[in-house]
């Protein structure tokens, strides 16, 4: 069935059911960012394969939100299917609810599938949709009757993942989980976010491609800890393992039965992380205080071994980006270079490794006007040829056993031009800065967004995306709850988060420039005035210095570049070939102006 055939089954069955509006969020039960392939709903109804945007059906209108990110993808990819693309998180663009209300007239009836929707949002959706008269109906799921060949879920095996890299034993994350409940006035939890359950019970899968996670739940409260997970993905041994730490299993699919069986407790639960289907079952027989995940924020603060794991992975890729980029500028021009071959390159330094288990994220390599495309992914159909006088962007990452990386370097194919080389620069200057930030304790990630902005900023220029977000130990590229970009977000950066550090800036048809690093937040100092922190980069790679022009760079953002490309020298030279030593020899010697 093509797209077209798939909006008119799904009108088919809304006129049969009475339904005036569908909307579609893309995401899963766990309200995950990336799905297993059972729930692509929005790559299904729309041909949109970005991993971000929502989809509303009417019986004779159709919609896609999406942001900067995926504009030029989104034009592309709904081409012919009768979907309209619309610009989200601009401060013109209408929203889901408005778009509904201004569309359909009182007393019409809008659907969704509760348990693709957070509570929080099903929420706001419920009540500015009934304000308007309109019914919105939170549990139907209209996709599942039409889907010919919906894909299995998934049912990769679930692994033990050593305390050696966790840093902490599953019992004393229970303690701290079951320590912050208290504090909170709960009872219980249930965990939902497929990152914070693998991080909770110190286990890894791999139903989620490029994500070394599992779908399932988690029940704690201060006397049993379940696993409501797919029990066959369990061999013997570790489900034994489990059940003498008092860990107990059951089927996934007696979710709600199972939460039918709790005597009435105080839960603690997220409303922004779990699923209104789930959300609402639960309210319905106990009291519920909202807040943000326990979880959530537990993991997000890495424990010394977390970051000593992730300085070692990061010495690792560094190894492997350095690799690459030394092979890149012996064999460009003497065979053939596209898009595809760079990203299976990068993978192949990568794979070479210890503990290398896989990318973090499908590659965004993206050569000339395709770099200007934020989250552009090469298909045998767009692979483009790298050639020279232009600009090749690459962002990629490595999920190691011992933390996950996530970097993007640009570098030109011939001589930069004047203008290359400022707009590199000024992208440059956020990064430093940022990089260099010392910053008060309970410092919100927008505050610190401009800072990487404000060299672009100066001379009119801005880029759409975020600055930088969570990176995940082993886990999810992405990870919450902080964030550094401009929308607010009430969660301070704290000491032990890691963080992207990744300002950019994009010529559309022309070429894209971003310069990403991973950053550690840590003390910086104690004074009267409160505790300040700072970031250390824990990215190990050289910066192309035929892009950097000096002069555009304050004195203090000169020692900085020169200072971390010596540091990349002395951390990762003796791990290179000599050849490869002496390349990267020439790539971190100083610049001055």
């Amino acid at each position: 069935m093509s797209i077209v055939e798939h909006v008119s089954s799904l009108r088919c069955l809304m006129l049969e059911r009475g339904v005036d509006g569908y909307l579609i969020l893309g995401t899963d039960p766990h309200l995950s960012e990336y799905v297993p392939d059972a729930w692509k709903t929005r790559e299904w109804i729309s041909g949109f394969t970005g991993s971000y945007g929502k989809v509303a059906i009417t019986r004779d209108l159709a919609v896609l939100w999406t942001d900067s990110r995926y504009f030029i993808q989104a034009e592309a990819q709904l081409a012919g299917s009768g979907i309209a693309m619309l610009k989200d998180r601009q401060a013109d663009t209408i929203s889901a609810d408005d778009w509904f209300i201004q569309n359909l007239p009182s007393g019409s009836v809008v659907a969704i599938d509760g348990l693709t929707v957070s509570a929080s949002e099903a929420n706001v959706l419920e009540q500015k949709l009934g304000a308007k008269g309109l019914t919105f109906i939170q549990d139907m799921d209209m996709l599942s009757p039409i889907w010919e060949g919906r894909p299995k879920f998934p049912n990769s095996p679930i692994v033990d993942y050593p305390v050696k890299y966790a840093g902490l034993g599953r019992q004393e994350k229970l303690v701290q989980i079951r320590k912050k409940l208290v504090e909170a006035g709960a009872e219980a939890t249930l965990i939902t976010p497929a990152d914070d359950l693998a991080w909770c019970f110190n286990l890894r899968g791999n139903d989620i491609r490029y994500n070394p996670l599992f779908t399932g739940y988690g029940y704690i409260d201060q006397q049993k800890a379940v696993l409501i997970i797919d029990p066959s993905k369990l061999d013997t041994g570790l489900k034994e393992e489990l059940e003498r730490e008092g860990i107990y299993v059951i089927n996934y699919d007696s979710i709600f039965s199972y939460l039918d069986l709790i005597n009435p407790v105080i839960f603690h639960l997220d409303p922004a992380q779990t699923n209104s289907s789930i959300y609402t079952h639960i309210s319905k027989r106990c009291q519920v205080i909202s807040g943000p995940s326990i979880s959530t924020l537990l993991k997000s603060v890495k424990n010394d071994i977390e970051i000593e794991g992730m300085k070692q992975a990061h010495i690792r890729d560094g190894v492997a980006m350095v690799n690459f980029l030394y092979w890149f500028e012996q064999q460009f021009g003497r065979e053939k270079i596209t898009e595809i071959s760079v990203a299976e390159k990068l993978k192949e330094f990568r794979a070479e490794q210890d503990l290398y288990m896989g990318e973090s994220f499908s590659p965004i390599i993206g050569f000339g006007p395709h770099g200007a495309i934020v989250h552009y992914s090469a298909t045998p159909e767009s692979d483009a040829e790298v050639l020279k006088d232009s600009i090749l962007l690459f962002d990629s990452g490595g999920q190691y056993l011992d933390g996950t990386t996530d970097i993007t370097r640009t570098i030109p194919t011939g001589i930069p031009t004047a203008q290359q080389r400022s707009d590199f620069t000024l992208v440059l200057k956020g990064m430093i800065q940022l990089a260099n930030i010392v910053f008060p304790e309970n410092t919100k990630g927008y505050s610190l967004d401009t800072i990487a902005r404000k060299a672009l900023w100066d001379n009119g220029l801005n880029y759409g995306h975020g600055t930088g977000h969570g990176v995940g130990h082993y886990s999810s590229v992405h990870e919450g709850p902080m964030a550094i970009r401009q929308e607010y977000n009430g969660e301070p950066i704290r000491v032990g988060q890691v963080l992207s550090n990744e300002p950019a800036f994009y010529r559309a048809g022309q070429y894209g420039i971003r310069t990403e690093n991973v950053i550690v937040c840590k003390n910086y100092c104690q004074t009267e005035f409160g505790r300040f922190l700072t970031f250390e980069t824990l990215t190990l790679c050289p910066v192309d210095k035929r892009l950097v022009n000096p002069d555009i760079l304050t004195d203090s953002e000169l020692t900085w570049l020169n200072t971390y490309h010596d540091k990349v020298y002395s951390v990762l030279n003796f791990r290179l070939k000599p050849e490869v030593q002496n390349w990267l020899s020439d790539q971190c010697s100083p610049i001055s102006k």
